[in-house]
């Protein structure tokens, strides 16, 4: 194979990832709501997810690959942000999904780059707000207003500003384990090293539910939600993180970071197919004014500094 045709091989399939990535970690988030609607507590469901997931990624490294275990530092390393990542970032927008609408969780995750300028410029004097940086927040800010105010003023559900509460928490602790990545490279495998997140975080998760929430037994567990949760196992904690990984190592940034601000609304549409969540007109409109101020700071980053951060996925 020539150089121009493996170029050419290598952007397709880079593409190819990247709509993978963006559709099905869209769709993860309406796999959760499900698995969540039921009687089994999200931090439960979210270890079993995170278990499997982390599981099946170590037993393929370590008995195929044959790669060494992580070293104490390394495993050190892969302990915070297992925790940031998955048992904060993913745990806590799992269990906000009991009490928000699915696209809203959604397009609150997506507003980590706001966050992310903000820390940096208060805690580390970084960082200066450019002129595109300041509009993309207003617009950022504006939008959610649109879609919370369509939430809110049209109905009164139970726990919602706690929902937005833990939504808000888990975009935070994503944007914490972000700034951590883009200043300690760990020099393993990514796969290897998300699956090793994936199972610590499982045994954190576990213990906080044993500890917090009243575990149920599996056999009571609805056959609906075990799909739900096959589904999150094969296709959002390993099909869309390979994938991931592959869009970033064959596409320049810009593109394979466009998954971005296409997951929220894929979340969004499918959420109102599936499961009959309210989709207006306001909803939509805020949520592209809202994704369209995250894209304005992301590009306002990267004009200063060349360094991608990551989107949780759900």
């Amino acid at each position: 194979m020539s150089n121009g045709n493996y170029f050419r091989h290598g952007k397709a399939g880079g593409y190819l990832a990247l709509a993978t990535t963006s559709v099905l970690w869209g769709t993860t988030w309406v796999a959760s709501k499900i698995a969540v609607s039921g009687v089994m507590p999200p931090f439960q469901m979210a270890a079993i997810r995170q278990f499997s997931g982390g599981a099946c990624f170590i037993l393929f490294f370590l008995l195929y690959k044959k790669l060494p275990l992580p070293t104490p530092k390394q495993f050190a390393w892969l302990l915070l942000l297992g925790l940031l990542m998955f048992v904060f970032a993913n745990g806590l927008s799992t269990w906000s999904l009991r009490y928000i609408p699915t696209g809203f969780s959604a397009l609150i995750g997506a507003l980590y780059p706001f966050s992310v300028v903000i820390i940096e410029r208060l805690f580390f004097k970084v960082r200066n707000l450019t002129a595109l940086t300041f509009i993309g927040l207003m617009m950022g800010v504006a939008g959610i207003g649109i879609v919370f105010y369509e939430h809110v003023f049209q109905f009164h559900p139970k726990g919602f500003l706690l929902g937005i509460a833990l939504s808000m928490g888990a975009m935070l602790s994503w944007s914490a384990g972000t700034m951590f990545i883009s200043r300690n490279k760990l020099n393993i495998n990514p796969y290897y090293s998300i699956g090793w997140q994936m199972l610590i975080s499982s045994v954190v998760l576990f213990s906080i539910s044993y500890a917090t929430q009243p575990v149920i037994p599996l056999q009571m567990v609805a056959l609906k939600t075990w799909v739900a949760i096959g589904y999150l196992v094969i296709f959002g904690s390993i099909i869309s993180f390979v994938a991931f990984v592959y869009s970033m190592k064959k596409l320049p940034v810009a593109i394979s970071s466009l998954y971005a601000y296409i997951n929220p609304l894929v979340a969004m549409v499918v959420a109102a197919l599936i499961v009959g969540e309210k989709l207006t007109m306001n909803i939509l409109w805020g949520s592209l004014v809202t994704l369209a101020g995250v894209f304005l700071v992301n590009y306002s980053i990267k004009r200063n500094r060349k360094n991608i951060i990551a989107e949780p996925e759900q």
